[in-house]
């Protein structure tokens, strides 16, 4: 995510590093590298402008502090312009006084609309809501099939109509949703390949008829500049509530994010990283700038294990590191939790530094399955008692994960690293430890 961008920051704030003041040649050539990064990464111009204005103007006025240095300094006043630029603080979702809420989607054909719905009806699903969503997209072959095949995953009801009304399958949804006591309906609403009057009329219909608490606005966040004007256009006609940026794991640029707050006035509310129904995520504008600048986002990682984790679980864990009796069985049930938080390329993207570190390294979903592999290929004994692999059983065990000797000693190598880090690990009662040997573990895979 934005590893582009990320780069180009590190490379700007490079030219203080070592320099004992912030003068006007080193703050007017960091700028530059600056406003060249923006303008590369499709943002747009009179962001890029007032964005770089504005660092320059603080840069010029700070004053010196003898504990920190100049490119300290310099990335505070980066990171603080950051924040702001994203849109300063966290919007909510605004929920009706009286049940339902209604959520109405919008956006074009291909944003990943539909996926979405469903993403938010998981979540709000998790929050404890009872969602209901309505198959509004009545002309795209497929759609209502597509959401109706989301939503079963998720064990959440879908109302649709035979008939190719929208604004009446969006009316009686309303209705249904009342009568079935859900206290969330989300509308999801067709989209077209392009911006058109027909299209606008109908999601400006709907919007009158059913009166929506609030408005998303769904954009493809790797379309860059396309995305920031079509927002444009789509709210000054229905006057959204707020962005959701999709696609974003395979945006390395970032245009869309660091402008569409500033351009539509409208804040991101969430973003989604994948295809998964449970990657989608609520934007924190202080916890993105983080990430841009190479700092990850340890907040939004805790707080993935943390849904993942059970307090039980937890206990037991502790207790076998304890004792030393943490095995590779333990071991495969962590890999299985981990899996579950979200693309691996996303998590390594929240420990901090590690976004320079993997740049250029595609780290997969199917990363850690040859890790899978060699640990289902031993015995259960084998796996509660990893001091029993002598060359045979490694021979054995290679052959039949279809991996090496050589991966499989590297595996165990890593295994008693990371038994020794966990142990490190309680007594400081730290996470990122625990994440940085996972990081570890995937760098040799990927060797």
């Amino acid at each position: 995510m934005f590893d582009d961008l990320s780069g180009r920051f590190g490379s700007a704030f490079k030219s203080l590093s070592g320099q004992s003041k912030i003068t006007d040649v080193n703050i007017a050539e960091s700028v530059r590298e600056i406003r060249r990064a923006l303008l590369d990464a499709d943002v747009n111009y009179e962001v890029a402008r007032e964005f770089t204005r504005k660092i320059k103007a603080e840069a010029d006025g700070s004053g010196v502090l003898q504990s920190v240095s100049p490119g300290q300094q310099f990335t505070k006043i980066v990171y603080d312009e950051l924040i702001f630029t994203l849109g300063g603080q966290k919007e909510e979702i605004r929920f009706a006084n009286v049940p339902p809420t209604v959520i109405l989607i919008a956006g074009l054909q291909g944003s990943g609309k539909t996926t979405f719905a469903a993403k938010l009806a998981k979540y709000l699903k998790d929050k404890k809501y009872i969602p209901m969503l309505a198959a509004a997209d009545v002309y795209r072959p497929a759609a209502v099939e597509q959401l109706k095949t989301l939503a079963a995953q998720i064990n959440v009801p879908v109302f649709s109509l035979e008939e190719k009304n929208a604004l009446k399958v969006a009316k009686e949804a309303l209705n249904e949703a009342r009568k079935q006591a859900c206290n969330v309906l989300i509308v999801d609403t067709a989209g077209r390949l392009h911006v058109d009057s027909e299209m606008m009329d109908e999601v400006a219909a709907i919007k009158d008829a059913i009166k929506p608490n609030e408005i998303l606005f769904v954009v493809d966040s790797m379309t860059g500049q396309d995305a920031v004007n079509t927002a444009r256009e789509f709210n000054t006609r229905i006057d959204f509530d707020g962005v959701v940026l999709t696609k974003l794991d395979g945006d390395t640029r970032g245009g869309a994010a660091l402008s569409i707050k500033k351009v539509v006035e409208k804040p991101i509310k969430f973003i989604s990283t994948g295809e998964k129904l449970d990657a989608l995520s609520e934007f924190y504008p202080d916890r993105m700038a983080q990430r841009i600048l190479g700092m990850g986002d340890v907040v939004s990682l805790v707080e993935k294990a943390q849904a993942q984790f059970d307090e039980q679980e937890a206990r037991k864990l502790q207790s076998k590191i304890r004792t030393d009796s943490f095995n590779l069985e333990d071991f495969y049930e962590q890999l299985q939790q981990i899996k579950k938080m979200g693309s691996m390329q996303d998590l390594m993207g929240m420990i901090p530094g590690m976004g320079n570190a993997l740049k250029n390294v595609e780290v997969g979903d199917d990363t850690l399955k040859p890790i899978e592999a060699i640990i289902n290929s031993m015995t259960p004994e084998e796996r509660r008692k990893p001091e029993l692999l002598n060359g045979n059983r490694k021979r054995r065990i290679a052959t039949g994960s279809g991996t090496t000797v050589r991966d499989v000693n590297e595996l165990m190598k890593q295994f008693e690293q990371m038994k020794k880090m966990m142990k490190t690990m309680q007594k400081m009662g730290g996470m990122g430890r625990a994440m940085h040997g996972l990081k570890n573990m995937v760098a040799t895979k990927r060797r």
